[in-house]
């Protein structure tokens, strides 16, 4: 057994339940920290939150778990917001394995009802009208401290001692295993988790060239098809089918035209005819290899020919590692809007060489820090903080801290996919904030004047705009929103575009509920909500302003 065993997660996952069922398989002791909290503090929490707030409990918490990691042999299992405390977090990934406990928002809420006999919640956390509200905003708010655990473990129906199996061959494995990745390899950004397994999200500089064993340790032999375009087959194309062929994987490719409109019902068909001729199987595998478009087009031809075969990510833009080539959805666009055929397909790996980024135009590089940026601002307040600090350095594609963010925003839409794979409980949509007016502004204007990436950053503006008008955020944080976006030469506005085709083409937006919008909006930087109750004379006076 490792030195310690941290269970982490949200409230009502089983951290007590399962670590009791460790303790027994192991014979190591069970500490539970709210425990021991409760007994220094000579009140239960509820109180400690009553009496002295949240953050008196907060420090308590810090000082309990510094003590707990100076032992060892020991099971912990820790309170729901322990390993939010960066300080905590160091010293459990230290001390010895952190395994965290996840569960949908559902389950979560029915074990904490269960708890109080049938009544509404008694945690001090979720008070309020709305407690499953505030289960899904929370989630969403923790995914990026979640994600940063060694393993994680669903809890969604199983028995503690079923997880507790699990979470002990987890432990016990010498090298531990995601998908058929190491768990100990240092270029692994995160791990998604769905329903019908796992898969590595891969970033380091150089990962093109040993793509092949990393295939192999996938379980993936070939032959293999690579869907690339006119502007990434060379060289980067043909460098993954030189080190797939290089591992003994037969490697084909297939180029299309670069550019949004090659995600077309025509360009998939092209492919499924190429592919017969090939005589692909179903065992066989598809690889996309560069931006956004690849990677929906070549993933929606995965999703349905054969009825599915396997899909690797290979991306090579800013845009595609940190958001559309991880979580699964696949789509070609119709004339009417993006991605209205579609389909969620998981990867079996996510394989991001950084430094294929230091030789994209900068217009392309910033359109995909965009993406990064947005991840910080729904989630993650110190990521915007390091974009601030650091704007040249990412611009320049330095390695170290161009990695570190790649990594750190890819573990953020990681763990939003895994806790929402298909987008049905609420956590997921956050990853929009900017796109209900941004795809828009794709759609309108016949996808040939804005990248994705700029399409979001003026739909950031305008939802920012909208949340300050609302009484959501104050002018500073509109204010920080234009500083920054300007800083990586991003658009603010969509001057000459017409309004009309703007608002006609947000109708069309997949988010859309009962003819209503559903706008992700910021309460703070680092803190999102969905809101379907934005006034429609608000929404168009924006856009009017965005665009005029």
């Amino acid at each position: 057994m490792p030195r310690n065993i941290f269970l982490v997660g949200f409230m009502a996952v089983g951290k007590t339940h399962v670590g009791g069922e460790l303790s027994a398989l192991t014979g190591s002791p069970l500490i539970d920290s709210d425990d021991v909290i409760v007994a220094r503090a000579g009140k239960p929490i509820a109180r400690v939150f009553e009496d002295d707030g949240e953050a008196a409990f907060r420090s308590l918490e810090r000082s309990v778990v510094q003590d707990l990691c100076a032992g060892s042999g020991q099971i912990i299992a820790c309170g729901g917001g322990a390993f939010i405390d960066p300080e905590n977090r160091n010293r459990m990934l230290q001390g010895g394995i952190v395994v965290c406990l996840a569960a949908s928002p559902e389950t979560i809420y029915q074990r904490i009802t269960a708890e109080s006999g049938g009544d509404a919640p008694v945690r001090p956390l979720l008070a309020g009208v709305d407690p499953l509200g505030r289960i899904k905003a929370l989630l969403a708010q923790r995914a990026p401290a979640y994600s940063r655990a060694h393993h994680t473990v669903a809890t969604d129906g199983l028995t503690p001692g079923q997880v507790s199996r699990k979470v002990l061959a987890l432990c016990q494995g010498d090298a531990p295993q995601i998908g058929g990745a190491n768990m100990t390899d240092p270029d692994l950004a995160a791990a998604v988790t769905h329903s019908g397994g796992s898969y590595p999200v891969i970033a380091g500089w150089g990962v093109l060239d040993d793509l092949g064993r990393r295939f192999l340790d996938l379980g993936l032999n070939g032959p293999a098809y690579v869907i690339t375009d006119s502007n990434v087959m060379n060289p980067y194309g043909r460098t993954v089918q030189r080190a797939l062929q290089s591992a003994g994987i037969a490697a084909h490719c297939f180029i299309i035209p670069a550019g949004e409109t090659s995600k077309s019902f025509q360009l998939a068909q092209a492919v499924y005819d190429w592919l017969v001729e090939r005589r692909a199987e179903r065992r066989h595998v598809i690889v996309a290899v560069g931006g956004g478009v690849a990677g929906d087009l070549a993933g929606f031809v995965a999703a349905t020919y054969l009825r599915g075969m396997p899909f690797v990510q290979v991306p090579t833009s800013m845009a595609a590692m940190v958001d559309a080539s991880i979580g699964g959805k696949v789509a070609v666009n119709l004339p009417q809007a993006k991605n209205l055929v579609g389909a969620f397909y998981q990867p079996k790996g996510v394989f991001a060489d950084v430094q294929t980024l230091s030789t994209l135009p900068k217009r392309e590089l910033a359109e995909g820090w965009a993406e990064a940026i947005k991840h910080g601002f729904i989630l993650d307040s110190n990521l915007v903080d390091v974009f601030e600090e650091h704007a040249e350095g990412l611009m320049a594609v330095e390695p170290e801290i161009s990695t570190e963010v790649i990594r750190r925003s890819m573990a953020i839409k990681a763990e939003i996919v895994s806790q929402d794979e298909r987008e049905t409980l609420g956590i997921r949509i956050l990853l929009n904030y900017g796109h209900t007016i941004g795809h828009a502004l794709e759609a309108s204007t016949e996808y040939g004047r804005f990248f994705h990436g700029e399409g979001v950053s003026v739909g950031m503006i305008g939802v920012a705009l909208m949340a300050r008008e609302m009484g959501m955020i104050p002018q500073e944080v509109v204010d920080r929103h234009f500083e920054l976006l300007n800083r990586f030469n991003l658009p603010t506005s969509a001057s000459g575009v017409k309004a009309p085709d703007v608002l006609r083409a947000m109708s069309l937006d997949k988010k859309t509920e009962s003819g209503s919008n559903r706008w992700v909006m910021l309460e703070e930087v680092g803190k999102a909500v969905v809101r379907n109750d934005v006034p429609t004379e608000l929404v168009e006076r924006t856009v009017r302003e965005l665009t005029e």
